[in-house]
């Protein structure tokens, strides 16, 4: 891996790996706990619209695909509250419209030709500079937005009921939360692609729940372990020529069966308890 670093694209794909792996550790164990896992899915495809938008309209790619994915994102946040039976149906429709959109606005785009392998499995060896300062100053914002309403946060994650007592304003900040959420989508998508971005959102934070003993310690875990994953992924990439969002997310994948295996092991050891028949 030392060795692969002497190339700057290296460099900049680990720097960009480790800041999704930050930013999704965070808002990561924001949508495990609030079980928002298929809303992030509708988000991460609905974001392809955006991107046929930025090459139609000749935006940069960050802009468009975050105002886009933002929209849609509004939009799902909106339904889940107020038709919350008929979530999954209508969250299905905008995530199948959005990449339709983005399809046909590609093919749409005179004189170029995009690869979409690229948005579906991630370019990460071909992050710039510039997108790397983007990256970083939208993880400082999420990080700093993250601690300030840490609290309220917690208490919507966990009981929403009492956090209205106490008088948070629930509805406000579950609308902040699947913002701050649809921008980490589409910074990740660089780095894994949208149809892998989900694995690293929630596979982290799935392992380190049973070890954690506060929200914040799950947040801080899963950036770790995000960040463990990406190294490695990109090591595989490097050295046995692999697609790189793809070797991330084999070694997520890895230690997520893994850690089922354990799970299962020590549940079977454990004295006086029964094998759960439902998990």
């Amino acid at each position: 891996m030392i060795e692969a670093l002497e190339f700057d694209f290296m460099r900049h794909a680990l720097a960009a790996g480790l800041l999704a792996s930050i930013i999704c550790g965070i808002m990561g164990t924001l949508v495990v706990v609030n079980r928002i896992v298929f809303l992030s899915g509708g988000i991460a495809h609905a974001a392809y619209g955006g991107i046929g938008m930025a090459f139609f309209f000749g935006w940069p790619y960050l802009v468009g695909t975050i105002g886009f994915s933002f929209a849609a994102a509004m939009v799902m946040a909106a339904v889940t509250l107020r038709a919350r039976h008929r979530a999954d149906t209508i969250i299905g429709v905008i995530w199948a419209l959005g990449m339709a959109v983005g399809i046909i606005l590609l093919d749409l785009t005179p004189g170029y030709h995009v690869d979409l392998m690229s948005y579906l499995f991630g370019s990460i060896l071909t992050v710039p500079v510039t997108d790397l300062y983007i990256m970083t100053g939208m993880g400082l914002f999420i990080t700093l937005a993250v601690i300030y309403y840490y609290k309220d946060l917690l208490a919507i994650s966990y009981d929403e009921e009492f956090a209205q007592i106490r008088g948070v304003p629930v509805k406000t900040l579950y609308f902040g939360m699947i913002g701050l959420l649809a921008v980490t989508i589409v910074l990740v998508i660089q780095v894994v692609g949208l149809i892998l971005v989900i694995a690293l959102l929630t596979i982290p934070p799935f392992i380190v729940e049973k070890y954690a003993k506060s929200l914040l310690q799950m947040m801080v875990a899963s950036s770790v372990l995000g960040a463990l994953f990406t190294v490695c992924g990109l090591w595989l990439s490097y050295r046995y020529d692999l697609t790189s969002g793809a070797a991330i997310i084999l070694v997520s994948s890895l230690a997520f069966l893994i850690s089922l295996i354990f799970d299962r092991l020590k549940l079977g050891m454990a004295p006086n308890r029964k094998p759960d028949s439902t998990r």
